[in-house]
């Protein structure tokens, strides 16, 4: 009997920052597997998640926020998006239906000739505008770009989605076979998950200029027992005074994170955690490569 011919492909989301590119995976494969905040920048690296369905399966590449950079993070996260748009089968490119059109022009311009695969166009956050602005905006990009398809849809709510999902399943390549198997939902490594969701309580927890100077290393994930993991992770910040605000009058700051992040740890992996943080100063380790490396940003 011949196998049975299967749809298999990566698709890169990519977007400016904000547009809702976590969002929008996380809807997609059903399970919290990109970290989502209201402040721009929050993904870093590329975030793998997979769908599996009947005759076909997708390998979504979630993306950091497109912008200008203005130190070595900021260079890294850039290529990171760059890297997906060249390596992917679909690019879906998302813009913000509420943003005025002429912002998601430059992004456009300079990340599609980079794609090598199929352009969709995904407008994102229908939810905010009217009904009768969304066809004069479609026409617009329409005429200015080449799509295969413009997609209107709302990740924060659904809408549309399913069509967005038929859409991609169309331009997949044929494949006999799987990249990964079934009951994969991404390739992350624990350690690395554990160190997002800290990541995301920090993004959360404390003020505009704090979040984008910190990283999260994980020092230890060792399991001890049948249901208890112990977590040591380092919180890094550039400055004194950012890590007298990560700590917080009296502890009260890093407690808060410690205890929001210990219960999603504990849901996402089944056991009971102790999370062990310690928050530590390296000064411009944004604009430092060989920093950089050592915190996984290469």
């Amino acid at each position: 009997m011949e196998k049975e011919i299967r749809k298999c492909g990566y698709v890169a989301l990519l977007g400016r920052p904000n547009v809702g590119k976590s969002t929008l995976l996380n809807r997609l494969i059903g399970r919290k597997i990109a970290i989502v905040s209201r402040k721009p920048q929050t993904t870093r690296n590329r975030i793998l998640g997979i769908l599996s369905g009947p005759g076909y399966q997708i390998v979504f590449l979630d993306t950091p926020g497109f912008h200008k950079p203005k130190h070595k993070l900021g260079e890294y996260m850039v290529n990171v998006s760059k890297r997906a748009a060249m390596d992917a089968d679909v690019n879906v490119f998302m813009v913000d239906a509420a943003a005025r059109p002429e912002e998601e022009f430059g992004f456009l311009e300079e990340m599609m000739p980079l794609a090598s695969g199929t352009a969709i166009l995904a407008i994102n956050k229908v939810d905010l505008v009217r009904k009768q602005e969304l066809l004069p905006l479609i026409d617009l990009y329409n005429k200015r770009f080449h799509f295969e398809e413009i997609v209107p849809i709302s990740a924060i709510s659904g809408d549309n989605v399913d069509r967005f999902l038929e859409v991609l399943i169309k331009y997949l390549p044929e494949s006999q076979m799987p990249f990964y198997p079934e009951d994969f939902l991404t390739d992350l490594p624990e350690r690395f998950i554990a160190a997002e969701i800290i990541r995301e309580k920090i993004l959360e927890l404390t003020g505009e200029e704090v979040p984008h100077a910190t990283a999260v290393l994980v020092q230890e994930f060792k399991e001890r027992g049948e249901d208890l993991i112990y977590i040591r992770a380092d919180i890094i910040v550039e400055r004194e005074g950012q890590k007298g605000i990560m700590i917080g009058e009296g502890g009260k700051m890093l407690k808060k994170i410690g205890s929001e992040a210990r219960k999603e740890i504990e849901a996402e992996f089944g056991k009971r955690v102790y999370l062990d943080l310690w928050v530590k100063v390296r000064k411009n380790w944004r604009k430092d490569p060989v920093q950089l490396r050592s915190l996984g940003y290469a």
